[in-house]
């Protein structure tokens, strides 16, 4: 069953054709990649998928319902979390802090009406638990701001995630890591779709990372479609050697 379907899909930016005639379906449960050279619209998608952009046409529908024309805090009330290429926490709020609030937020509670030591408790659990599952435990109380970029990256999906998602879309989430954060991200990420039995769609250029987990990879290139697949057949694939690959990477 797919969980998001996107249907002629358009975006364009003047005269730049982002996003040309999309036609993508995510089913439930899946761990899938987006790839495909810079400027390809991988991001632009994202932020069509998320309110953060109008389209120009087309139809994306959440579990049966469109979500096109939403604003982003809509649609994350409806299941879709989000961690960005650029991270989107609070650099003055400790790691804690940042997921805390996250929490409070997606629950509609206001720290006043935190009244009993159980809530306060079943808070605090519920916090740290999100920052075990991202390895930022050991952080938790220092500044957000202090983090090293791959730790920062890790506290957005963390905050992402304190939102509840049925479908959680990552960008980028190793960029500019080292090889060994690479490794430890790319385990983290298994067992998060693992472990919360959600939908994981995440753009990346690393093609070791890509294909050391992805159950589907679809490849963009100038806002299109250009093909999708299991990994070994995306690998093989003329149009997407010649138009990002280079070569066969498996």
């Amino acid at each position: 069953m797919s969980v998001l379907e996107i249907k002629g899909l358009n975006k364009a930016f003047g005269g730049l054709q982002a996003i040309n005639d999309i036609d993508m379906a995510i089913e439930e449960g899946e761990l899938s990649a987006i790839i495909g050279p810079n400027g390809a619209g991988k991001t632009t998608l994202f932020n069509l998928i998320t309110g953060y952009l109008p389209a120009d046409s087309g139809k994306i529908l959440f579990k049966g319902k469109e979500i096109l024309g939403l604003r982003h805090y809509q649609i994350v009330k409806m299941g879709i979390g989000r961690a960005f290429q650029r991270t989107n926490i609070f650099p003055n709020l400790s790691v804690f802090k940042n997921v805390q609030v996250a929490l409070i937020s997606y629950q509609r509670k206001n720290f006043k009406f935190l009244k009993s030591a159980i809530e306060f408790q079943d808070l605090n659990e519920a916090t740290y638990g999100i920052l075990e599952s991202v390895n930022l435990t050991d952080k938790a109380h220092i500044p957000s701001s202090t983090l090293a970029h791959g730790d920062q990256k890790l506290l957005d999906i963390a905050v992402a995630l304190a939102l509840e998602p049925d479908l959680l879309l990552l960008d980028e989430p190793t960029s500019g890591m080292s090889s060994e954060e690479r490794k430890n991200t790319v385990e983290m990420i298994r067992t998060l779709w693992e472990k919360r039995d959600i939908t994981l769609v995440f753009i990346e250029h690393d093609m070791d990372v890509v294909f050391s987990i992805s159950q589907k990879i679809r490849v963009l290139h100038h806002g299109e479609l250009i093909a999708e697949g299991v990994p070994e057949a995306i690998s093989k694939n003329e149009l997407v050697i010649e138009a990002y690959l280079g070569e066969e990477v498996i």
